[in-house]
Order: C-alpha cells, then structure tokens, then sequence
C-alpha cells in the first residue's frame, strides 16, 4: 500500500457535495502533484485527509493506518504535517517561538531544526523577528519548516507560490524538491511551471472528481491535456 491511500472519498461542504469519489495514492519518498482549476476541489482534499472535513464515505490510510474518522489533532499526531493556503502561522511570535511551538523533542527534532535552518538561511537571519514581519516568501519558509518538524513522513502543502514573486518561487521549488530527500510530499499547486519541474507523479481534479493521473512526464508532453483541464496553452 502507498504512504498514503484516499479511497473513493466522499465530502459535503454544508448541502453542496464537493468531493465525488476521490481516490488517490502517494508513494513513500516522491513529490505528488494535485492539479485542477480554482474551485476542483483540490483544498477541500487536503482537509478532508486532515480530519477538518468529515467524509460521507470513502476511507483513508496513511503508512497502513485507517486515519478518517480521527481528529485533526491525533492525524497530525501520526505524522502528516499540514501547511495550509494561508500559512497558518502566528504573525505575533517570532520565528525562533515558532520553531519552540513545533510539536518534535529532543535530538531528532534539533536535527529537523539545523536542517531546515540550512534549507532556508532566511529564518535563521530573522530568528528573533516577529513573523508577521517577515515577506511572504519567507513566511511560507516557515510555514513549511513548522510542519516539516510536525510531521513523520508527509507533508501536505496547499499552493505555497500564490502570491510570491518569481525569485522566492524558485528558491521555494528547489528546497521542496531538495525536502524530497526527508519526507514525501503532497502539492497542491497551481503553477503548473514550478510543480511539473519537482513532481513525480500528478492528479488531476476536476467538479470534485479525479480525472487523470500518471507520471509528470506524461501530463507535460499531453498539450491537450494540459489546455482541458489546466487552461495552459
């Protein structure tokens, strides 16, 4: 079974029915990439493998491990790690009581810390800065370190360029693809340059539905693909 396995989900958001047998796989130490317009339903699974959205039907496992049904808390507590649209990360803490809030202790945590310190120089200048100071690239820096701490094995991280210029979407593409070495990861992103550049495998999501998937060289090559369903000419 792969790291972790969605399996014909299904999600209401209040009446509307958002998720329509969604089913994915993401194998151990690879970069998925979720795909779809605004609106796919690509958020929506995320959450839904976090425990904040409660699933009609379906189930979902992580490293063999039934997780729907649980809370977010104890998810988290398996070791999926969560970096949301908006970052989630406390604007009034500095970023060294951020690294401090992170959840790991002890030797393995410290190493995650230099790790990612290295990976990102940028938290390391700014550590005892308030993190509502910072840009946003360099939030999402810390945004993506907080989890990456959190977390045991995977990482889920929704859209983390919107908004940032192209240099800091760079520097962001190649840490995610260096953090390949660490964790498995699985991206939503609607740059499609700098996802199909570090993915190895894709979905993607269209009206709640999964509509295609396979590995990242192919959906680069399908140019009719790509226009249907991305809007990429």
């Amino acid at each position: 079974m792969a790291l972790l396995q969605v399996n014909n989900i299904e999600t209401y958001l209040d009446q509307f029915h958002i998720l329509q047998g969604v089913s994915l796989a993401v194998e151990k130490g690879t970069i998925t990439v979720l795909f779809g317009r605004n609106g796919a339903g690509k958020t929506t699974t995320l959450r839904s493998v976090m425990g904040f959205h409660h699933i009609a039907h379906g189930e979902i496992y992580y490293d063999s491990t039934q997780v729907n049904g649980l809370s977010t808390h104890l998810i988290s507590r398996k070791g999926i790690g969560y970096v949301p649209e908006n970052q989630g990360i406390f604007h009034d803490l500095t970023v060294e009581e951020t690294f401090a809030l992170a959840r790991g202790k002890g030797e393995e945590a410290e190493e995650k810390i230099e790790w990612m310190l290295e990976l990102f120089p940028d938290l390391k200048q700014f550590w005892h800065k308030k993190s509502g100071l910072l840009s946003g690239g360099q939030k999402q820096m810390l945004a993506i370190s907080r989890a990456f701490i959190n977390s045991d094995g995977l990482l889920l991280i929704d859209e983390p360029s919107k908004g940032l210029s192209p240099i800091m979407i760079e520097k962001l593409m190649l840490a995610i693809l260096k953090m390949k070495e660490k964790t498995t990861i699985l991206l939503v992103e609607q740059n499609f340059m700098m996802a199909s550049q570090i993915g190895d495998y894709f979905y993607i999501m269209d009206n709640g539905r999964i509509v295609h998937n396979g590995f990242m060289h192919e959906l680069k090559e399908d140019k009719e693909m790509c226009h249907k369903y991305l809007g990429i000419s």
